[in-house]
């Protein structure tokens, strides 16, 4: 097996390791993420890769202060992930998510943090709570359908993060039409809309009003659902909380308007 390492990368640096699997500078969703990151590492956002020597980035660990979390919850003074993956087979299982972790919760005590923090779910394109339940998180908050809030403390003291809640007030923000919710936080998010976007004029005849979050309280205060950085609403109702596929977004379109 590879010599495995963790690099800390920066702007100047990321070009040597790619992003979320994306390695080609010319992509759109390549500089989306980077344009994204450049603003996010000012506020004290931490991307670290998982280095194989032969294979290069296998995987990666994005965190940020709780104050700038882009997703819809009261983290202040703890240290939030936003994503932790391993992206080929052979790597996963082997102890390399705590390794990854672990640096996370170093980071934490280094900067007197009051602990670290993360929005879980099962399914796709979020971490599942298996490796966290693990490390001695603890499930403190849930969401609509199946999100849960964890956190490991360091300051037994400190109050507990939680959702932001109020997620049907939310969603009747945008009661008319097809609204797409996205970011830059998420390089395959772009895709998404675009895709989305086109079905829903070619097939639906809608045209979607697509709302871009700017910043992280964008995120945490109007965040429809609490992925946070993507969301997709039909009149009023959240009909997806994660980013889909063209043919997904015409199944639940055909079933939305029976």
């Amino acid at each position: 097996m590879d010599n495995i390492r963790i690099i800390a990368a920066n702007a100047d640096n990321i070009h040597e390791y790619g992003m979320c699997g994306y390695k080609n500078i010319k992509q759109e969703s390549y500089q989306r993420k980077l344009q994204w990151l450049k603003q996010r590492f000012a506020e004290g956002m931490k991307f670290k890769v998982l280095y194989a020597e032969k294979e290069g980035a296998i995987g990666a660990i994005e965190y940020v202060p709780g104050e700038y979390a882009w997703r819809p919850v009261d983290a202040d003074g703890y240290l939030f992930i936003h994503c932790i993956f391993i992206m080929q087979r052979q790597y996963k299982t082997k102890g390399y998510g705590k390794l990854m972790l672990d640096e996370c919760l170093r980071d934490a005590q280094k900067e007197n943090r009051h602990g670290v923090a993360v929005v879980t779910r099962e399914g796709t394109w979020m971490a599942g709570k298996e490796l966290f339940i693990k490390n001695d998180f603890a499930v403190v908050d849930q969401a609509p359908p199946d999100f849960e809030l964890l956190v490991k403390k360091i300051n037994p003291n400190a109050p507990l993060p939680k959702f932001k809640g109020d997620w049907e007030k939310k969603q009747a923000k945008y009661a008319k039409g097809l609204t797409i919710i996205t970011c830059g936080q998420c390089p395959y998010t772009a895709k998404a809309v675009k895709e989305i976007s086109e079905t829903a004029e070619e097939i639906y005849r809608i045209t979607p009003g697509v709302i871009e979050f700017k910043d992280s309280r964008d995120a945490r205060e109007n965040s429809p659902c609490a992925f946070g950085t993507f969301g997709i609403v039909y009149n009023g109702k959240l009909i997806a909380e994660h980013p889909v596929s063209k043919t997904r977004f015409k199944n639940i379109m055909n079933k939305t308007l029976k």
